[in-house]
């Protein structure tokens, strides 16, 4: 929570970005550094996984800046966690893994989408298209002309 007038208020954000070892949110209050915040994080369910998985655990602020466009409201906090068993840390492990593997497919899918695509036959055509010799260095660095073809005499 956030020290409002004396008590703690809760403060509902979304992560912009969650490791194993901390997470990256927007606060609409000021959270200054080292400042000891108790958090409850909810993992949505991984596919082929369980449902959501919610947990509480400690953080300690590392930054709290000012939004870094004018149309954001409010401050970027990074905490880095402080409690974590083995457990929550392994289920934190488990969701990067599957999240960074989400990304990198909806990447490929996107590359493979704006890749234009090459008619069957002039792809074979470029294949087995011959190409004329190139022109081979000499070992003084110039280069040498290619050999003169030969023309079959009848």
């Amino acid at each position: 929570g956030v020290p409002v007038e004396g008590r703690l208020e809760p403060v509902v954000t979304e992560s912009r970005n969650i490791s194993a070892s901390g997470v990256y949110f927007q606060s609409p209050q000021f959270l200054a550094p080292l400042t000891k915040v108790g958090m409850t994080i909810v993992l949505p369910r991984v596919t082929g996984g369980r449902g959501d998985e919610l947990f509480r655990c400690d953080g300690i602020v590392v930054r709290c800046e000012p939004g870094a466009r004018r149309t954001d409201k409010g401050f970027e906090v990074a905490c880095a966690f402080s409690s974590l068993g083995v457990r929550l840390r392994g289920l934190l492990e488990e969701f990067v893994t599957w999240r960074n593997l989400q990304s990198l497919r909806a990447a490929a899918a996107a590359a493979q989408r704006a890749r234009p695509a090459r008619p069957r036959a002039a792809a074979a055509r470029s294949r087995t298209r011959a190409t004329s010799p190139r022109p081979r260095r000499t070992s003084s660095g110039g280069r040498r002309k290619a050999a003169p073809r030969r023309r079959a005499v009848s």
